[in-house]
């Protein structure tokens, strides 16, 4: 009865079977290994946060360059406050307001980027605090550059001069004369009249949209795997009972299939089945005998 499985067709189908649910395996739990990275990564940054806020505060110089182990750390660094921007459109608390921007020029030469508080409303310089004047020593959590677009960073353009849409050297490095840390930190302790912003993870570390993208793309290729094994089955089973009918002689013969077609073609020209064939009716005389 299961002969069939030798034919070509067959031969095909099984090849397909054996590739396709391995590979539907292996992505399945490619995606949810994804999505248990992700899980981690998150645990990893609360647990980094919490060590953060009583970590002793380290120079800049030993936690750069900023990545996902050393985001959140405090860092110290001394420097003269330079030039001062806005960067509108940030939430606190709920409320909207605009982060008060300087940059600290440090003794190499370079300017970190320094959040000195936040502030309510809408972002205008008149209401900012000027920076200190004189050498002074700063303590912050170090963050990691942001990404326009990314977790809340407006990527709008053509603001107003003295103000930018992200905290980065790419975008800073067109709005100051001198080279930009890749990288900024938000003071512990906010200046006099301002709000201090917390710290934020780095992106990529929490349970966003993508984390559960993956666990969704998991359920569809175990799913998948799932289907082509029902489908399998399923032909098999209608293959076999046709293997069995045929046995039984209940497969329509030839003659058979002579007659449907034969039927076909008289539904089709109904003119024929009614007045007949020429040897069904063949022409008669007046007499009524037939014609040659």
């Amino acid at each position: 009865m299961y002969r069939f499985l030798l034919t070509p067709r067959w031969w095909g189908i099984n090849v397909f079977v054996l590739l396709a649910i391995p590979f539907c395996v292996f992505m399945g739990s490619w995606q949810l290994s994804r999505f248990e990275a992700r899980v981690q990564d998150q645990r990893d940054a609360g647990e980094q946060a919490a060590a953060a806020k009583t970590d002793p505060a380290r120079p800049l110089r030993e936690l750069l360059p900023v990545d996902k182990n050393t985001s959140g750390k405090q860092a110290v660094a001394t420097g003269r406050y330079g030039k001062q921007l806005l960067v509108p459109d940030r939430e606190l608390d709920g409320r909207n307001g605009y982060y008060v921007l300087t940059l600290l020029r440090t003794d190499g030469g370079q300017a970190l980027p320094v959040v000195r508080g936040w502030l309510p409303g809408t972002a205008d310089s008149a209401k900012a605090p000027a920076a200190p004047a004189g050498e002074v020593t700063v303590t912050g959590a170090l963050q990691v550059s942001e990404s326009p677009g990314a977790n809340g960073v407006s990527a709008a353009g053509g603001l107003p001069g003295g103000q930018t849409g992200a905290i980065s050297s790419a975008s800073l490095v067109n709005l100051v004369p001198y080279k930009v840390y890749d990288a900024w930190i938000t003071l512990a302790k906010a200046d006099s009249g301002m709000t201090a912003v917390p710290a934020t993870a780095p992106q990529g570390t929490g349970l966003d949209l993508k984390a559960f993208q993956n666990l969704g793309y998991t359920g569809e290729w175990f799913v998948f795997a799932g289907f082509v094994v029902f489908m399998w089955f399923r032909l098999l089973r209608r293959e076999a009972e046709f293997a069995r009918d045929a046995e039984l002689g209940l497969v329509p013969s030839e003659g058979t299939d002579h007659e449907r077609d034969r039927e076909r073609d008289r539904e089709r020209d109904p003119e024929h089945e009614r007045d007949g064939s020429p040897d069904e009716n063949p022409a008669r005389d007046a007499a009524g005998t037939p014609v040659p």
